[in-house]
């Protein structure tokens, strides 16, 4: 359907978005928030942000969760469409590989595609603070911060608010917009209301954060790959920061955490597990910083319908809050407002019809990346080991090259396409039953092969090694 910009616009004029959460929230940074409000705004919504914490472009300290973000093609696209790309991929960094540090301390990169293709390591808090800032700029965006949501009407769409300085606030929006995190205040109307299916898994592994500093004023290691040390139940990541220092990231079930209790313990333990990592950290700072703070929870959500009639959606972590091991946390938030977008375009902005549809489209995928964010987990910490695991990743990724069409890898699928998540994982399960049928034929027609010649031999002449020889020389003179 084509329907008329100017239509559009004017119609846009006189209604009010409520964007809730465009800055800190209890779990993370709320950049869906933020750029809801730059889509909002570009199509000349009235957009109110609201945001329970400071203005992060303000605050001396800043708070929350600090895992680095792997931006990807998903991501990349929806920041396109509000001419953000560039400015944010011009402050990431480039990583075309997993880097697999062995206890032993070889390395080896095992690269996410074919050569060109890569993710960026982006910095959590600069890409919200850049986003808050691109939506700054539409005279028609406002942005309150330390509002914290008291309430909401799912009948009218009133809200309540209560400011910093005591004060409660009231504002009428025509479209609440969740975007305030895994633990949603604006999803708690969704718990009251029948039929809405809504579940929330603590994974038994928390996270704790490390920093690797520049050595001599470089990186401490290689800086275009996501490095991993995979030790089966647990393991370690560290991403690349512009500033030349490495995030550290350790994952591990919380019993292992609080078996290390002292700062030598520590230091035992990275020398039986990490030993490659101590000279580059430091002992003095993994003392100091393994007891910083106590190891982080991480939560996966799943409730569906995403809507509550024409007055409310939920978008990103609100909807689907995904552990961090595939990097399609953010890219999946980002994908939300870009999906939610091209419904608007072809419903025309009728709110009572695009939620509806939103919901239908976008619930099966986010479902889907949440599940498969917890099978990485387990491929990133242990299967990388498997040498039945890379020699899959060759046989997928030289099919890929045969028939570009036809077989994709997973990975492929989910960080550099737009195929939605859903049908990638429907994908990914044919083909790995083509393929490991394919295996198993070419393994039983190799012993099959090799059996028949062993039961019965052909019959070769009976001829020296020496006369054998003295032929082969005659076949290639030319006289």
């Amino acid at each position: 359907m084509d329907y008329s910009t100017n239509d559009s616009k004017s119609t846009s004029k006189n209604k009010v978005v409520a964007v809730v959460g465009g800055g800190l929230t209890q779990s993370t940074l709320s950049q869906v928030g933020a750029l809801n409000a730059c889509y909002f705004a570009k199509r000349g919504f009235q957009v109110e942000v609201f945001e329970s914490r400071e203005d992060i472009r303000e605050a001396k300290i800043v708070k929350g969760r600090s895992i680095n973000l792997a931006l990807s093609h998903r991501g990349r696209q929806a920041l396109k469409q509000v001419g953000m790309e560039d400015t944010i991929v011009s402050k990431g960094i480039p990583m075309h590989s997993r880097m697999i540090h062995s206890l032993n301390g070889t390395q080896s990169p095992i690269p996410y595609g074919k050569k060109g293709q890569y993710i960026l390591s982006v910095d959590r808090a600069n890409l919200n603070k850049e986003l808050l800032s691109a939506a700054e700029t539409y005279s028609t965006t406002k942005l309150n911060f330390a509002h914290k949501l008291l309430n909401w009407s799912t009948e009218t769409g009133a809200m309540t608010f209560l400011r910093a300085d005591g004060a409660k606030e009231e504002i009428q929006a025509d479209l609440i917009v969740g975007c305030d995190g895994a633990f949603s205040a604006i999803r708690k109307q969704f718990l009251r209301q029948s039929r809405f299916n809504f579940s929330q898994t603590y994974i038994p592994h928390g996270y704790l954060e490390l920093t690797m500093p520049p050595i001599n004023g470089e990186f401490a290691m290689k800086p275009n790959y996501l490095h991993i040390w995979p030790r089966n139940t647990f393991m370690m990541i560290a991403l690349p920061n512009l500033d030349k220092t490495f995030t550290c990231t350790l994952f591990m079930p919380f019993d292992e955490f609080e078996n290390v209790t002292t700062g030598d313990q520590v230091i035992e333990f990275f020398q039986k597990y990490f030993p490659d990592t101590i000279p580059l950290i430091g002992a003095d700072a993994l003392k100091r910083d393994y007891f910083r703070l106590p190891a982080q929870a991480m939560v996966s959500v799943k409730c569906s319908p995403y809507h509550l009639s024409d007055k409310c959606v939920l978008m990103g972590d609100a909807a689907h809050a995904v552990v961090p091991f595939y990097g399609q946390g953010m890219n999946a938030g980002f994908e939300d407002c870009l999906v939610f977008n091209e419904i608007m375009d072809q419903l025309n902005e009728d709110f009572s019809a695009v939620l509806p549809e939103y919901t239908r489209v976008r619930v099966p995928d986010d479902h889907a990346i949440a599940d498969l964010a917890m099978y990485n987990y387990v491929e990133m910490r242990s299967h990388v080991n498997s040498k039945w695991f890379l020699f899959r990743k060759y046989v997928d990724n030289t099919l890929h090259m045969i028939m570009p069409r036809t077989v994709i890898p997973l990975y492929t699928m989910v960080t550099f396409t737009r195929i939605r998540y859903h049908e990638a994982v429907k994908r990914w399960h044919w083909q790995d039953k083509v393929i490991n049928q394919g295996l198993l034929c070419v393994a039983a027609s190799v012993v099959g092969g090799s059996y028949l010649l062993v039961r019965y031999p052909p019959n070769m002449p009976n001829i020296s090694i020496e006369q054998l020889w003295t032929r082969l020389q005659a076949l290639k003179s030319p006289f």
